[in-house]
């Protein structure tokens, strides 16, 4: 029982990523959306172990949704317009293909709760049949499992045939009896048809798109290049998740067609004979091309995405790459900041829209840490003297334009250079100096606007976000989740999920006040040591090891009454609140770890063990766990209200969650939540 948990378990972890990857390579609404898969993965979850104590059948509906879901998503793969919405901006294709959002959307959404409520439904059998705490341990055992094996792949760049091949043969282990007798024999063709029959479906069409040519994945994205010549000039592009990213084009000719990019090069005093640059956003390596071409002494050339970059130095016409000036770093460029003590004459924002945000995080984008005020200091302390920082990009908004120059201005100190070229998508240059002596403009810039929005922090890095409100697109799509998923578990249940559920509201919020709290690691840890898919997976797992430490600590030693375990509980929370992470951004990076982890861990940990306590005393087992990743799934909705309040703020928020569930825990001891 305890293998088939571990298996059961690990299926449902690795499923749940392979779906937020590679739904959100064909969807382009996941890229920007990528917790809905996440939302719609909980609510599944929570469904199969509230239906696991009265199913009679195993979930052969999830193989086959799975097959259905591949294929319909293979079949109309989504690419939408730029972003028209004056509130919010997403960077994506130029041409609409595929079905609407209203289409899309709630048939990935119903289809992933389905998908990952089968897997789910194993493990809550295992559940009935193991003690509580015994069950929970294996279970946490079997995500790290997941996790570890999902995080390999990544780093392997192992195409989407290796994840269908893998979920296959887990759902026939688990699913497909071994053969004993005829009667036997017969269930077994049976039960293997009804997996096998939708996974081939799934598996033929990973192949076909593993096998293409022009594709290949890295850890954030699903990338295509395509290599032509116009004019007599050889080209490359670059697509991610079906929208055009990059164009690899000689230098010359690029500052021929283009000759913004070198303007940077012209409104810095500097830049007409750079020593040391600094390139974030390398990418396929056309800025270190132009910056050689500049007469750059040495580049340091960062780039987070490392398929990206091995593209550029096997396929960049120029070869930036391989030229001994240049020093290629694959890492997240504010991370790659904190670290250095390298000083730059020229520091550039080379176009560097990540087109996806970071897993686990409904809001934060790649570059988010980018486009901070705090961000522009840390580049101007990085700045030799007469230096300058500079950044271009096709913004398509005038408000942005004016948002990136004001966020400069009181970074340095005075009003930076920003030339403005063309219409429509509006891209812009903006240069600002160390001093104003710095730099050299063609027409000073008159300054933002009253409708500029202020600065984004790294407390609030949302810099496409125009208004101070959640947007309405969000509120409705949020609201929708919820409904669904009340209605969800009322029909998963058959009428009694609710009541089943119902002693157990404490549970519920303990779930939402730890989603709440995993969002806070993410987004914390991202900023302390960079966005990059390492620093994800390892709080991933880091967050699991805390919370199986709980439950061993909790099985294997006498902890603290409940109310001792919540007032740790509170104090981590007030800890979190008194050091937020940017007075640790100015720590060595050892330091900075070691505290890190104390910090943002202590009250996931104190969180858990208040679980394992309340979950060892409940009557009905999966009901209660039902409950908790029910309230997860709250958690990530509530989590949007970081657009508002800032990330720091969801530590209030936490805080409330936990109140709730400490005045609702069961008193003196009494056992609530009898099976009915």
């Amino acid at each position: 029982m305890k293998p088939r948990l571990v298996a059961a378990s690990a299926l449902m972890l690795f499923l749940e990523l392979a779906l937020i990857r590679w739904t959100g390579s064909n969807v382009v609404h996941l890229s920007y959306f990528s917790n809905f898969v996440l939302l719609g993965s909980f609510l599944g979850i929570g469904i199969g172990i509230l239906r696991s104590g009265r199913a009679k059948r195993l979930p052969y509906y999830s193989p086959v949704m799975l097959g259905l879901l591949v294929a319909v998503i293979a079949w109309k793969p989504v690419t939408v317009n730029r972003g028209t919405s004056s509130s919010v901006i997403y960077f994506t294709s130029l041409n609409t293909t595929g079905p609407p959002t209203w289409v899309i959307l709630p048939i990935i959404f119903v289809a992933a709760a389905v998908v990952l409520a089968g897997p789910a439904e194993l493990v809550g059998r295992c559940f009935a049949d193991l003690p509580r705490l015994t069950a929970y341990r294996f279970d946490l055992i079997g995500s790290l499992v997941g996790i570890v094996a999902f995080t390999a792949l990544s780093f392997l760049g192992a195409p989407p045939i290796w994840w269908g091949l893998i979920v296959t043969a887990m759902f026939v282990a688990l699913m497909v009896p071994r053969p004993r007798g005829q009667q036997k024999l017969t269930a077994t063709v049976l039960s293997g048809a009804l997996v096998l029959a939708p996974l081939l479906v799934m598996v033929g069409v990973l192949f076909h798109e593993s096998t293409r040519p022009e594709n290949s994945w890295s850890p954030y994205y699903k990338v295509q290049t395509a290599g032509y010549e116009w004019k007599g000039v050889p080209l490359l592009t670059i697509t991610v998740n079906g929208v055009p990213h990059q164009q690899a084009i000689p230098a010359d000719s690029r500052l021929q067609w283009e000759p913004q990019y070198g303007l940077p090069y012209e409104r810095a005093n500097v830049g007409k004979n750079p020593k040391n640059v600094l390139i974030i956003g390398a990418g396929s390596g056309s800025d270190v091309a132009i910056a050689l071409k500049k007469g750059a002494a040495h580049v340091d050339a960062v780039e987070i995405d490392p398929r990206i970059r091995d593209i550029g130095k096997a396929k960049n016409p120029d070869h930036p790459y391989q030229d001994p000036r240049v020093s290629s770093h694959i890492d997240d460029g504010r991370a790659y900041l904190s670290r250095t003590d390298k000083k730059y004459d020229l520091i550039l924002l080379a176009l560097p829209d990540s087109l996806t945000l970071v897993n686990g995080a409904s809001s934060l984008r790649l570059e988010s840490y980018l486009f901070t005020q705090q961000a522009f200091e840390s580049a101007k302390d990085h700045l030799n003297p007469g230096g300058a920082f500079a950044m271009y990009n096709y913004y398509r908004e005038t408000w942005l334009i004016d948002r990136l120059a004001s966020t400069a201005e009181k970074a340095f100190g005075h009003k930076p250079c920003v030339d403005k070229v063309g219409d429509g998508l509006q891209q812009a240059v903006v240069t600002v100096g160390l001093t104003e002596a710095d730099q050299t403009c063609q027409a000073a810039w008159p300054g933002p606007s009253a409708i500029t929005p202020p600065p984004a922090t790294d407390n609030r890095p949302f810099l496409y976000l125009f208004t101070d409100r959640i947007p309405s697109l969000y509120l409705v799509t949020l609201g929708l989740v919820l409904l669904a998923g009340l209605i969800g578990v009322g029909i998963a249940g058959g009428g009694s999920s609710y009541r089943r559920m119902r002693p157990y509201t404490d549970l519920f919020l303990l779930g939402a006040g730890f989603m709440l709290l995993e969002t806070k690691s993410i987004t914390g840890f991202a900023l302390l040591f960079g966005t990059t898919w390492v620093v994800n997976a390892i709080v991933f797992a880091g967050v699991l090891v805390a919370v199986l430490a709980a439950v061993e600590v909790t099985r294997r030693f006498k902890t603290p009454p409940i109310k001792v375990m919540f007032v740790v509980l509170f104090a981590g929370l007030l800890l979190s609140w008194i050091f937020p992470d940017s007075w640790m951004l100015s720590m060595p990076v050892g330091l900075r770890a070691l505290v890190a982890v104390v910090i943002a861990f202590t009250p996931i940990f104190a969180a858990n063990v208040i679980f394992a306590k309340r979950f060892t005393d409940t009557a009905d087992g999966t009901a209660s766990f039902g409950a908790n990743l029910l309230g997860a799934m709250l958690g990530g909705c509530l989590e949007y209200a970081g657009l508002l309040i800032g990330f720091h703020g969801l530590l209030i928020i936490a805080a409330v969650l936990y109140l709730g569930a400490f005045l609702l825990r069961p008193k003196n001891g009494k056992v609530l939540g009898a099976a009915t």
